[in-house]
């Protein structure tokens, strides 16, 4: 199944979504198309429906899971053949779940899988008659199609899961294998070693370190200062423009974005006049008319690199701000580029994300482990 993510607005609110492909039966002819399932429970089957309509449409048909011998099939606008043997996997109670599963998912809830795997830990914690049937409809739930990787194990799939859910005596629902003491007690033994596997994954140290930051995220929000920067600007200070100067190729600028604006130009005047400007803000204006450097949109990235590490190389003080954010993310927003800042759905926040590497550079220099 080939899926990604996609979505519709509905009065102003974004309704996420996700797709599979599928064939729509119209007449004799079958299309080969994508299904579109919504987090709300509407599903775009060549038409919005809720999800009684779309069960209606898998029992008629209209959703082909039964592929017909010589029959004409089509994607639009690319290609069209013939059944030759065809082979469906799916019936329309297993992609009827899959859509069930889908809406769960969409909403952040558990779909049939996650219950399941929440009835067995139920059923070992109190291992009565009750729960063992509760976990065998909790398996069953499961479309017949995904029981099979509900354990995540591609040696023992859901062999350990079917004995316990049948319990001995009992005949597994696959095989209709009857379940011995013996089977019963290598199924507790397997969720045993399952559970301290689990146990010790979550209590590990893990050597390439955190997936999350600890710390807060840091905003470093945009702002004017009509009568100059505080004394005291605070986490303010590790944006490009604060004033302070640093010395790249034997000129000094009066802060990165400046330096960074005046070396977009290859320009000699440009140059000057960017450099010479009253403000940042009548830099950026004549950094945008003035020439480009070639292979400027290439080396941006480098060079804003390079204007902040000498920043932070050369102000030791603005080294150690930057350090004591220790390991947040950095959101950097921009009045005027996407590229450069975080907000919008386009933004990129480039500039926090060298903030984050620079400051791991440091750290890595404090703690001797650094490149150079």
């Amino acid at each position: 199944m080939s899926a990604h993510p996609t979505y519709r607005h509905v009065d102003g609110e974004r309704i996420p979504g996700t797709t599979r492909h599928a064939f729509i039966r119209n007449g004799s002819d079958y299309y080969l198309t994508d299904l579109i399932v919504y987090a709300d429970g509407l599903i775009d089957c060549w038409g919005l429906v809720g999800l009684a309509e779309f069960e209606e449409k898998l029992r008629s048909g209209w959703v082909a899971t039964t592929l017909e011998q010589g029959a004409r099939a089509s994607v639009h606008h690319v290609a069209a053949w013939k059944f030759d043997e065809p082979q469906s996997w799916v019936t329309p109670d297993m992609l009827l779940g899959e859509v069930r599963d889908t809406i769960d998912e969409l909403n952040g809830r558990p779909d049939s899988t996650g219950r399941c795997l929440a009835a067995i830990d139920t059923y070992l914690a109190d291992p009565t008659d009750e729960r063992q049937w509760q976990l065998l409809d909790a398996y069953l739930a499961i479309p017949e199609h995904l029981r099979h990787y509900a354990l995540g194990d591609m040696d023992n799939k859901d062999w350990p899961l079917q004995v316990l859910a049948v319990g001995v005596g009992g005949r597994m629902p696959r095989g209709d294998e009857a379940v011995t003491e013996k089977m019963y007690a290598a199924a507790l033994a397997y969720f045993a070693r399952q559970r301290e596997l689990r146990t010790e994954h979550e209590t590990r140290t893990e050597a390439f370190g955190p997936v999350e930051p600890s710390a807060p995220a840091v905003s470093l929000a945009h702002r004017v200062f009509p009568k100059g920067w505080p004394d005291d600007p605070g986490l303010l200070a590790l944006r490009n423009e604060y004033p302070c100067p640093i010395q790249v190729r034997g000129i000094e600028y009066p802060d990165v974005d400046r330096a960074y604006l005046a070396l977009s130009t290859g320009d000699e005047t440009g140059h000057r006049a960017v450099l010479m400007a009253e403000s940042n803000y009548a830099a950026k204006r004549m950094a945008e008319t003035a020439p480009r450097r070639p292979g400027w949109e290439q080396a941006r990235l480098a060079v804003m690199a390079q204007l902040m590490r000498a920043k932070y190389a050369q102000h030791p003080a603005l080294a150690e701000l930057l350090l004591s954010t220790r390991d947040a993310k950095i959101l950097y927003s921009s009045a005027d580029s996407a590229y450069w800042g975080e907000a919008g759905p386009r933004g990129r926040n480039w500039a926090g994300r060298l903030l984050e590497l620079i400051r791991g550079e440091l750290a890595a220099d404090a703690a001797g482990i650094g490149a150079t």
